[in-house]
């Protein structure tokens, strides 16, 4: 049972928002962002309530025997119908990750496998292009580094949006392929890997980066093939001294790659502290979906089978096709569910 009083206290505080906007008082972007925020919750309160007092009121009619009958039907007909509404209730009371609704910073590496690892890192790339392309998001490549075979060593993008980071949070980790490589002649499946990263962007307020702890060097922007993209020195490598973070970018001016190369340096340092404070509050972390280990083997691509597995929750989905060209909402969707059941059962701990 949902404690009332703990709802009561919900409702007083989106009245008391709502009044102190109205009102015109204290930072009003602050009061909307948690007014918007509490929208949602207080919406499912008052559904709940009214199913409680409704239950209560045909409870009161069982003594009247013109209106027994009708207050059995209705009192069936709500007890149907609550837990339902009892179990949406509780997870529009869950505790929502505060970096949830941020842009994000995507990250790819080919791991073991060599020129195929490559290969499905390029895949991987297009594959969340289209996502991000199917849920109107903006993905921006900041970083780029392509193989002569069309595969690449390494990719940072920047993606912004409606939840970007709440739907691309569970990607990180180690996604292992199974196939037959395009320079296999014998027809051997081969297995390779690549490690994705998905980092909440942070901001200016969340990490403070001392101008002391950081080495900026500037170098020659160079496209595939090495040619040259232009004769300055514009690309941009910033180097943080006390971590040994190293982050590069490499468009045209150098004014905008110092501004992006600081943007990725400061998510990196903000993600390392999110990391930090989740392994101090949960001891079985690496079990958790959504943990961020950039070694957890999270996910197979078999395509002789076409099939994709995600081990964490043990999902099967033989739609693979469907899958590369970005259709991820049932696997996304799945992830998330299993991690709302996590956080219920150890609320009711």
């Amino acid at each position: 049972m949902i404690p009332m009083d703990r709802l009561a206290q919900i409702v007083d505080r989106f009245e008391y928002l709502e009044a102190a906007m109205s009102a015109g008082g204290g930072d009003i972007s602050k009061l909307a962002k948690e007014y918007s925020d509490l929208r949602p919750v207080v919406e499912e309160i008052n559904g709940y309530r009214t199913m409680l007092e409704g239950l209560e009121g045909a409870r009161e009619m069982l003594s009247d025997p013109d209106m027994a009958d009708l207050a059995r039907d209705e009192i069936a007909q709500i007890e149907r119908a609550l837990p339902d509404a009892e179990a949406s209730l509780q997870l529009a009371l869950l505790p929502r990750d505060a970096a949830d609704a941020r842009p994000a910073m995507l990250e790819i590496r080919p791991g073991t496998g060599g020129d195929e690892a490559a290969l499905f890192a390029a895949d991987l790339l297009r594959m969340y292009q289209r996502y991000a392309e199917a849920r109107g998001w903006k993905f921006d490549l900041i970083e780029e580094q392509a193989t002569e075979l069309g595969g690449i060593k390494e990719v940072v993008a920047h993606i912004t949006g409606e939840n970007v980071f709440a739907r691309l949070k569970y990607e990180s980790g180690v996604h292992r392929v199974q196939r037959v490589p395009s320079t296999e002649s014998g027809g051997r499946i081969h297995t390779s890997a690549a490690t994705v990263a998905v980092l909440p962007e942070a901001e200016d307020v969340d990490i403070h980066v001392d101008p002391n702890d950081i080495r900026i060097d500037t170098m020659r922007a160079s496209g595939a093939g090495g040619q040259h993209v232009n004769t300055t020195d514009s690309a941009v490598r910033i180097t943080h001294i006390p971590t040994g973070i190293v982050v590069t970018s490499s468009e045209k001016s150098q004014h905008r790659n110092r501004e992006i190369a600081m943007q990725v340096l400061k998510t990196r340092l903000y993600d390392a502290e999110r990391q930090r404070v989740d392994s101090e509050r949960s001891e079985a972390r690496a079990a958790q979906v959504g943990s961020g280990d950039r070694s957890e083997r999270i996910r197979t691509y078999n395509f002789p089978q076409g099939r994709m597995t995600d081990h964490r929750i043990n999902l099967t989905l033989y739609r693979l096709d469907a899958i590369m060209q970005g259709d991820l909402d049932e696997m996304v969707d799945a992830l998330t569910a299993d991690a709302q059941a996590r956080m219920l059962a150890e609320m009711g701990q």
